[in-house]
């Protein structure tokens, strides 16, 4: 089966790390691509190149102020993510609450003794 561009898919866009990190960045608020680049140590040209392809996906919004081009998160983008991720959060409760219980168990035991 052909993957799915990663212009169109969100998990795919995701999966680049300097991707994430650049939505990391953007959580603290709207930055322009100069200054991106200069956090992430890539050229302008490679940082936009991730920018266009968060765009695109729906993960920042970008506008122009002057001659710069600022970027923002969008993390509504994030919500098919969320759902998928949030389809394991029983499985944790779950394994934690496991755990929980086997702790309990030895402090128990540890205490009869």
């Amino acid at each position: 089966m052909a993957r799915a561009a990663t212009t169109s898919d969100v998990f795919n866009a995701i999966a680049e790390p300097q991707r994430r990190e650049i939505l990391v960045l953007l959580r603290a608020g709207e930055r322009p691509v100069t200054e991106l680049s200069q956090e992430l140590g890539l050229s302008q040209p490679g940082t936009s190149k991730h920018l266009r392809v968060l765009r695109e996906v729906g993960l920042v919004r970008d506008r122009r102020a002057g001659k710069q081009r600022l970027y923002d998160l969008d993390a509504r983008g994030l919500q098919a993510v969320h759902e998928w991720t949030g389809g394991f959060e029983r499985f944790w409760n779950e394994s934690f609450d496991r755990l929980d219980a086997y702790v309990q168990d030895m402090k128990q035991a540890r205490q009869e003794e």
